[in-house]
């Protein structure tokens, strides 16, 4: 079955639309934020074009695997940094942007994705170019420091900086290319926001320590030099296993991360090595040989036969009986109705590669199960992790497994309130959350069992086959995952919690957070309420003029009315952008929220608090209560308008988007101030 690889595209836009109306899972959660239609394919998420000064860059992300990839364009020709390996994206852009990709550089050797230098290059012709000290297996030009890249009026210097990996390096872009202070840099794996690559990926050729150490030297000799307001773009996001506690925000500066990475506050080498070698969670086995495919040259890739065999369900039970894995990529709801007994749930909406170089070992052979074009999409997306060779799917899919008489397989879905009934009167299975410890700790639907779900098929001894067990995440989707893996293992009784913890908290049943963690009583039930900090106008005033630098103000209101009057150093952002854009969920300080009256910003407040454990304060009483103080004490002087009106406004504003400026003199003559504050 010969399928083209832009049928293969297509086919996958289908998909992902019609996927559309999924919900995200829980609020704030890097995992569930990946089930939506577009964290399956490569998105633009940053562009700078300039014409006239010949310079086009742009910023992409894979959500699924957090990565992101970059495009720099001048002089007619493009360079491509760290790609992935599905590179049709890439070559789109630049046949419109009309420029020629003839270079690829990489920041080092990836672990956690095969990257796409070797298909560049044999699409376009492109130079790969790669730090000596990889000493890759493929042809390149290797670099060291202080090498340069130049093409039309940009000039790219390598910096090495190892750390996560001993070869790892950044990109010092200047434009124009005389620039003495780069425009921008390309961090890769070294820094990332909120945190630092992760130095425990060596195995036992080089120990963690002795990798952090060069990390603290990479940022205090090299990074921590440039000019605090240099942009710079990491190559992974929240989610990604290459470091812990990444941020979602795509970009980030220098200083900003002087102030608020946790890591970076530690100025002595021995309190960093701990900090940053202290805590990992488990790096996926699969890491380990992405590295090597990288370093060697992974093998291209025929994306006209991305299809794999279509094989009789005899068939396919026979090959399980050999020890073929069957992985069913349907959804959670779908494989709990019915499944091929013994098959393992990963569903395609959400980290699919990830769980599945986490769940079926290296090496080993798999089949698929799912719709044609489930599965074709499957099959396309596990090339990005190496997982190239399938050894079919399941013809006819489930109805083609139940015309062959062959055993199916099933879970119950209990809800949510079901479950608390049952745990309230003591008769609820044992449940066990999968999630990693630290989200189990932080929020938690009771006194329940935490194995997480790539401990499972170890942990899981410590339960008893015959007694009933329920999994349960955040969205129902890794919980799918664990009570498939207990049915592999032969628990006759298996449950799984419809809708997950985010159910949960939406019917409105207690949980148990970390408060009561460390006491020998138990943990209280707590209601998972977080509400806005209420922030009086005197507060923030006092905030502005003592502690500047020390919090963001972003207005809600229209533009229009933030031109026409708001508060020093505040930014304006659409109300259903704050609420969506998980951006403002990130960062150690405060975000302060103001609208008109105070009304909008507590409820856009409200539904932030939810997601995130930053701070979220409201200005109480809004911009009325803000031109309200600052009037009050001119009050008898100043002469007031009679026409109605709820407040007077000066005839110069506070503060304008185009040129801040300090609380100005009492003004001369007022005016009537608009609707808007």
């Amino acid at each position: 079955m010969k399928i083209s690889f832009w049928t293969v595209c297509l086919w996958m836009g289908t998909l992902l639309a019609a996927a559309s109306a999924r919900a995200a899972g829980l609020p704030g959660d890097a995992e569930a934020a990946t089930h939506g239609d577009e964290a399956a394919s490569v998105q633009l998420v940053k562009e700078t074009e300039q014409k006239s000064a010949d310079f086009v860059f742009r910023q992409y992300n894979l959500g699924v695997l957090s990565h992101y990839s970059y495009l720099i364009g001048s002089g007619g020709e493009v360079l491509i940094i760290d790609p992935a390996r599905d590179i049709s994206r890439y070559l789109k852009d630049a046949k419109e942007l009309g420029l020629k990709i003839t270079k690829v550089y990489l920041t080092h050797s990836h672990a956690d994705f095969v990257a796409g230098h070797m298909e560049l290059a044999k699409a376009t012709g492109a130079e790969i170019i790669v730090n000596e000290a990889t000493q890759a297996g493929y042809p390149h030009k290797p670099v060291k420091d202080g090498d340069t890249i130049t093409f039309g009026k940009v000039r790219g210097m390598i910096v090495t900086t190892p750390g996560h990996t001993p070869d790892g390096t950044c990109l010092y872009v200047f434009h124009p290319a005389d620039a003495k202070s780069p425009k921008l840099v390309l961090t890769g794996d070294t820094l990332f926001i909120g945190s630092v690559g992760r130095p425990d990926l060596m195995g036992e050729g080089m120990s963690a320590a002795a990798l952090a150490e060069m990390g603290f030297h990479s940022w205090k000799d090299k990074l921590s030099k440039l000019p605090d307001e240099t942009p710079f773009f990491p190559a992974h996001g929240a989610g990604s296993l290459c470091g812990a506690h990444l941020s979602d925000k795509p970009v980030s500066t220098i200083g900003e991360q002087r102030r608020e990475n946790v890591y970076l506050q530690h100025k002595e080498l021995l309190p960093y090595v701990m900090a940053v070698i202290d805590g990992l969670p488990d790096a996926p086995q699969y890491f380990k040989h992405n590295a090597r495919m990288n370093h060697d040259g992974p093998p291209l890739v025929d994306w006209d036969k991305v299809m794999p065999l279509a094989l009789p369900a005899a068939e396919v039970a026979a090959q399980m009986q050999k020890g073929v894995w069957l992985i069913d990529v349907r959804d959670a709801n779908p494989f709990a109705a019915a499944h091929p007994q013994n098959a393992i749930s990963i569903g395609i909406r959400g980290r699919f590669e990830t769980w599945t170089g986490i769940m079926i070992p290296w090496g080993e052979p798999f089949a698929l199960v799912g719709s044609e074009a489930e599965v074709l999409e499957a099959a396309f997306r596990l090339k990005r992790i190496g997982y190239d060779a399938p050894v079919g799917f399941l013809q006819g899919g489930l109805d083609g497994w139940k015309q062959a008489n062959l055993p199916v397989g099933s879970l119950k879905l209990l809800k949510p309130q079901d479950l608390y009934q049952q745990m309230q009167a003591g008769t609820a299975p044992i449940v066990v959350d999968v999630r990693l410890p630290s989200e189990w700790m932080a929020l938690r639907i009771g006194n329940v069992l935490n194995i997480p779900l790539n401990r499972m098929f170890v942990d899981s001894k410590r339960l008893s086959k015959e007694m009933p067990v329920l999994t349960v995440c955040n969205s129902a989707y890794r919980s799918s995952m664990g009570a498939s893996v207990l049915r592999k293992l032969g628990f006759k009784h298996v449950f799984n919690m419809e809708g997950g913890s985010e159910a949960w908290i939406a019917a409105g049943l207690p949980t148990l957070s970390a408060a009561g963690a460390g006491s020998h009583a138990p943990a209280a039930p707590v209601r998972a309420v977080r509400l806005p900090e209420r922030l009086a106008v005197a507060e923030l005033k006092r905030l502005i003029m003592d502690l500047p630098g020390t919090f963001e103000i972003v207005d809600i209101r229209p533009p229009a009315q933030f031109s026409d009057f708001n508060i020093p150093g505040s930014a304006n952002a659409d109300i259903a952008e704050v609420i969506a854009n998980p951006a403002y969920l990130n960062g150690t300080v405060p975000l302060i929220l103001v609208d008109r009256d105070g009304s909008l910003a507590m409820a856009v407040g409200g539904i932030l608090s939810q997601k995130t454990p930053r701070p979220i304060k409201a200005l109480f009483g809004g911009l009325e209560a803000y031109w309200n103080d600052f009037q009050a004490p001119q009050a008898a002087t100043m002469p007031m308008t009679t026409a109605p009106g709820p407040v007077v406004k000066p005839a110069t504003p506070v503060h304008t988007p185009a040129a801040p400026a300090p609380p100005p003199a009492p003004p001369a003559t007022p005016k009537k101030k608009s609707a808007g504050c």
